[in-house]
């Protein structure tokens, strides 16, 4: 593949209908000399629809039909045979069947459900391109040499000895990748956690050093603000690796803090556009830019915020004590953002409401704990707050 190759990733919002799926073609036939890669997600309401079967199919009640019935839809509309994914569909019904059967619904099979979304849209997607003339292949992102541990759910990915680069070489016409999958050293399929499609387009832009990784979404870019609540919201046309991974830790929604580190391993620049409106320049996301105008870049929440006081007379000048307190955090699996310490106490805020009690109670061993819930943590963003005065006052 030629070195000027873009990573294109289309997540649900923009395969959710038949329109949207002739979009997304005239999208990359408009891009063809820029030698296109395709990672995508699966049909919009896929995913969720396959998480609440894979919840209720152990108590013997769960319905395929509706995803079924789905895919069917769109597979009439784009005018493709109706028979082009009984393959997919017909395994999902025996798993789900089979979950039904013994009560039960591991990890491992929960992560093997999830993938049909994924390895039917590439399917539906590769055989409406080569209808339409532009020669495509639908690639699941396992049988290329995406490996991952055996974390199922939030399986993370192993190193690429450059298999991945070597097996995608020998795709015939437009790669299109199944986003958010991949597989770990028994052969289990696994999924790389919600947003896992834009972590699989920063993986393969790494790996086939992409000039640039595009993420397709449905807004123009990263906001200032989240536009539903802030009327005045504006693209950002530009920002720095770090600036973006702040704001998607503290609540932004368009890109997962985690998916950009491939990118920014090899100052690969991330640059997030609108399906919708595709002429526009969306938001570019480099190492490092110049700076210049405003230093404060955006502004973004995160809601259901735990705020966990630890008040410990005896910690006083004893060396260790952070040390003790984190340990017991990580051992729970808790997040830390926030620490404010002062000379008997410690208050942290966190959000994985479900590991905090057990956390809570270990962390009682070292003093009294505090628990206030609904609280809500807002952060201002910008690489130049740092070294500008008088913003802290402002703010």
């Amino acid at each position: 593949r030629s070195t000027t190759m873009i990573i294109m990733k289309f997540g649900g919002t923009s395969l959710g209908t038949v329109e949207s799926i002739e979009n997304v073609f005239r999208i990359v036939r408009d891009r063809i000399d820029r030698d296109p890669v395709l990672v995508v997600s699966a049909h919009q309401g896929v995913t969720n629809s396959l998480v609440e079967i894979a919840r209720t199919a152990p108590g013997g009640d769960a319905d395929v039909s509706m995803i079924e019935d789905l895919h069917h839809r769109l597979l009439n509309g784009l005018d493709l045979p109706v028979d082009l994914l009984d393959e997919q569909l017909g395994e999902m019904a025996d798993l789900v069947r089979g979950m039904k059967l013994v009560s039960e619904a591991s990890p491992r099979v929960r992560d093997l459900l999830l993938s049909f979304g994924e390895r039917c849209s590439v399917r539906v997607l590769a055989a409406y391109f080569n209808q339409q003339g532009l020669r495509a292949q639908a690639v699941d992102a396992f049988e290329v040499g995406l490996r991952t541990d055996g974390n199922f759910g939030r399986a993370r990915p192993v190193a690429d000895d450059s298999r991945i680069a070597e097996n995608i070489g020998k795709v015939e016409g437009i790669p299109i990748l199944t986003g958010f999958l991949g597989r770990d050293a028994e052969g289990n399929i696994t999924t790389l956690g919600r947003n896992g499609s834009d972590y699989s387009a920063a993986l393969f832009g790494n790996a086939l050093d992409a000039e640039e990784i595009q993420i397709w979404t449905d807004v123009d870019g990263v906001m200032t603000a989240d536009p539903r609540l802030v009327e005045g919201a504006r693209p950002i046309p530009i920002m720095s690796f770090a600036e973006a991974s702040e704001l998607a830790y503290y609540g932004g929604k368009v890109l997962h803090p985690a998916t950009i580190l491939p990118a920014m391993e090899k100052s690969i620049p991330v640059r997030v556009l609108n399906t919708h409106s595709a002429d526009n320049p969306g938001t570019v996301i480099l190492p490092v830019y110049e700076e210049s105008g405003a230093v404060v870049r955006a502004v973004v929440h995160k809601n259901d915020i735990h705020l966990i006081t630890l008040v410990s007379p005896p910690m006083l000048q004893q060396h260790g004590f952070l040390a003790k307190v984190f340990r017991i955090a990580e051992a729970h699996e808790v997040d830390v953002d926030l620490v404010a310490t002062s000379e008997v106490s410690i208050t942290m805020t966190a959000d994985r409401a479900d590991h905090l009690p057990a956390f809570c109670e270990e962390l009682g061993e070292l003093g009294d704990v505090s628990v206030e819930p609904d609280h809500a943590l807002i952060c201002v963003v910008g690489q130049g707050i740092a070294h500008t005065r008088g913003i802290a006052a402002q703010v």
